[in-house]
């Protein structure tokens, strides 16, 4: 058995011919969702954090602003928030499963928009 990889995602918007991310990480467990992005003090373009299971995020004791979209089970977009700020909260989406972080600045330029269904790929690192 070789040695562990780490893996991430890469996760692109087809309808809009652009890549939100390609070192997107995953949180999935209670420990890895409740830490999220604190303590980082930037997001580099490219890289992100998809919270799963989540219906809504909060930016509390973070040091920089993000964009946050929630996400159906289909990854499809049900809300955005374009430069959340540190110490807020979304909405609670009771319809998302997920929420995708990313740095702030990434919806606009990527021209992601409601509705817009997303595509995962694994990426081992």
């Amino acid at each position: 058995m070789g040695p562990r990889t780490r893996e991430f995602l890469r996760i692109s918007n087809p309808v809009r011919q652009s890549v939100l991310g390609d070192r997107i990480g995953v949180a999935d467990t209670t420990l890895t969702r409740f830490v999220g992005l604190m303590g980082r003090g930037s997001l580099a373009p490219g890289h992100g954090l998809l919270i799963r299971p989540s219906n809504g995020v909060h930016t509390l004791w973070m040091r920089f602003s993000i964009d946050v979209l929630l996400l159906d089970r289909d990854y499809r977009v049900l809300s955005a928030y374009g430069d959340l700020r540190p110490f807020r909260v979304t909405t609670i989406n009771w319809k998302a499963a997920s929420a995708l972080e990313l740095p702030a600045g990434t919806i606009a330029s990527t021209n992601t928009q409601l509705g817009d269904q997303l595509q995962l790929a694994r990426l081992a690192l």
